[in-house]
């Protein structure tokens, strides 16, 4: 058995005591667990260790691998130059895994490399290394940045980590470096939200417990909402952990300056085929899509039907015989929105009618929504299981003159200058003001921020 141990730990700058200069003290649990870490890894001896950082060059579509045969970095940006350090890669390791990568058609490997130099998430955990007398040496290393693709995908991409410290005879340690959640506390770097406390208490259950199959179905709405750091690095540990027997150690968990702190380490046994997580999570998603099409009213199985027609035959449906007479004698604007892994899919609508009937409108949207949004490639027959819709159906607008009458949950709003139009729908994840959501509705205009706009409010009957 190739993987030695995994652990979770997270990367404050301040627990050094060169940046925290006494502030370190107080988050004391934190240094015990991972000095106590730290000497658990250095006394198993692993030839090569595993670093994923959220801190590392991120793309939303590609796992980067960094490459070159060694790296450096030190905590000048933290006004403490003096913590330096130096590691050599596995380039073997590096050079198998973005070839197999390339095989399995997984988007990985070590293109697109930006700086070189060591991040503080993976800093911090080489430091506590270092300070256990750690052979750096003779240990190498493969560090990895996340990405913005699915659980699934950085799950499987964990579980070619291990498949390939098989096939090398490689001994490896995971380290997966990330933070809970930043919105803890009011005075935190990013306030307060009732999510952040949530968010830190499931992860720490689900990782405490080994519980991955609840790790990656954790609700993302909530997860965005929490302002989280270190879940996709969780994810990749737990795919590499794949079909293993772990015990889940819990360590430390502290949010003393607002974000989370938490050091889970995982023991490993040998095999347990009962913990294959990727097919269970793949059940756990068909299960959660028959479900959602068991309970889509008759907007969604349209906007359904209308998609997956045009993605199956690139031809558009026909209206159903069998619509009620509310889509066939109303016109009105609409919008058709696709998530898939709780992530915007597509998003294209109307302000106002352009079709004879509300079935037309949405029929022709959801076949822009899935082709013609231009910020996303189209969508495929693959994915189709996936996709979760919503469709909206907007009220006429009606001019506004003050904010005050605006209220971002109830209304969307459009903004319009000149020729110049931008629309945004009320009630979306991670819009709180009626300012935030004039200031996207301009971006989307093409309206620069201090230009006056006209204002319109409409609500909308939301369809899932």
């Amino acid at each position: 058995m190739s993987i030695l141990g995994a652990v979770a730990v997270p990367h404050p700058p301040i627990i050094l005591p060169e940046v925290g200069r006494g502030e370190e003290e107080k988050i004391s649990a934190t240094t015990v667990a991972y000095k106590e870490i730290s000497r658990r890894i250095v006394e198993l001896q692993p030839e090569t260790i595993i670093i994923t950082s959220p801190h590392s060059i991120m793309y939303s579509d590609y796992f980067h691998i960094s490459p070159g045969e060694a790296a450096v970095g030190n905590m000048a940006q933290f006004r403490a130059p003096q913590v330096a350090l130096a590691i050599n890669y596995d380039t073997d390791f590096v050079r198998k895994l973005s070839a197999d990568s390339m095989a399995a058609k997984m988007p990985a490997g070590t293109l697109g490399e930006r700086n070189p130099s060591l991040d503080h998430g993976t800093m911090i955990p080489l430091r506590f290394l270092q300070q256990a007398r750690l052979d750096f040496d003779h240990v190498k290393f493969v560090r990895i940045g996340l990405s913005g693709m699915s659980a699934a995908i950085h799950y499987k991409f964990g579980q070619m980590i291990s498949k390939i410290a098989d096939e090398l005879g490689r001994k490896i340690f995971f380290i997966a470096s990330g933070d809970l959640s930043h919105k803890l506390k009011d005075d935190g770097p990013y306030g307060f939200a009732e999510e952040g406390p949530q968010f830190d208490s499931q992860v720490m259950d689900n990782l405490g417990n080994a519980d991955f199959l609840k790790l990656l179905t954790m609700d993302n709405a909530m997860c965005n909402r929490a302002a989280e750091c270190g879940l996709r690095s969780f994810w990749i540990m737990a795919g590499a952990l794949d079909r293993k027997s772990v015990r889940a150690e819990k360590l430390s968990y502290e949010g003393t300056f607002g974000v989370g702190y938490g050091i889970v380490y995982f023991n490993v046994s040998g095999e347990d085929d009962r913990r294959n997580f990727a097919y269970q999570l793949a059940k756990f998603k068909k299960y959660e899509s028959e479900k959602r099409r068991a309970n889509e009213d008759v907007y969604v199985k349209l906007a359904r039907y209308s998609l997956e027609t045009f993605v199956k035959t690139h031809q558009p449906a026909e209206i159903p015989d069998d619509l009620p007479i509310e889509l066939l004698n109303r016109q009105a604007g609409a919008f058709v929105s696709l998530h898939k892994d709780g992530e915007l899919r597509g998003c294209i609508g109307t302000i106002a009618a352009t079709q004879d009937t509300l079935a037309e409108e949405i029929l022709q949207n959801a076949i822009s929504a899935c082709s013609r949004d231009p910020r996303f490639d189209p969508v495929t027959i693959d994915e189709l299981d996936d996709i979760e819709y919503s469709v909206d159906v907007l009220g006429e607008p009606e001019r506004v003159f003050d904010l005050k009458d605006l209220d971002v949950k109830k209304y969307g709003v459009i903004v319009e200058n000149g020729g110049r139009r931008g629309l945004l729908l009320p009630d979306l994840d991670g819009v709180e003001t009626v300012e935030e959501q004039i200031a996207i509705s301009k971006r989307k205009a093409g309206i620069r921020p201090e230009e006056k706009v006209m204002l319109w409010r409409f609500e909308v009957i939301r369809h899932h």
